[in-house]
């Protein structure tokens, strides 16, 4: 039986907001989140347009976590979803986690988690054949707020062949 892949609220967010949410069921079928992301994503998000998009997102389950001595030791540094998303891939052996956060990824390495983030997941649908322009998905995403190094920017552009 495969081993599940558990997001933090960033990339499902983001990729509804910029319309590739679905690359997330397409790459991984199933994604477990906890019910802080689901608040994340849902419940705080209520007026932003993307959340009737995830809430239709039926491949997206919510699963609560065990170990809330973990997720308050992980909450003196990161976020609550961050924390309980890092808690949830260790209870459920999960073969990647999702985080884009900085500080949520340094967290994730000291359990020894595959992590990959938003613009792993632009990498591997462009080459894929998924997604036509990376650029063009990168400036909406920028566009979203969510931010992003220029240096990165053309680093990644070079590497698909669009620059």
């Amino acid at each position: 039986m495969p081993r599940p892949i558990v997001s933090n609220s960033s990339p499902i967010i983001h990729l509804a907001k910029v319309g590739h949410l679905d690359l997330l069921q397409d790459f991984f079928g199933e994604l477990l989140i906890s019910e802080a992301v689901y608040e994340e994503c849902i419940t705080e998000g209520r007026n932003r347009s993307e959340v009737s998009i995830i809430k239709q997102a039926s491949w997206l389950r919510v699963v609560p976590v065990t170990n809330q001595n973990l997720v308050s030791l992980l909450k003196t540094e990161i976020d609550r979803g961050e924390a309980e998303s890092i808690a949830l891939a260790l209870e459920t052996q999960a073969s990647l986690i999702l985080l884009d956060d900085s500080d949520a990824r340094e967290k994730a390495r000291l359990y020894h988690l595959k992590i990959t983030g938003i613009l792993g997941l632009l990498i591997r649908a462009k080459r894929s054949g998924k997604l036509i322009s990376l650029s063009t998905t990168l400036d909406a995403l920028r566009d979203t707020g969510f931010w992003l190094n220029a240096k990165l920017v053309d680093r990644l552009l070079i590497e698909v062949g669009e620059r």
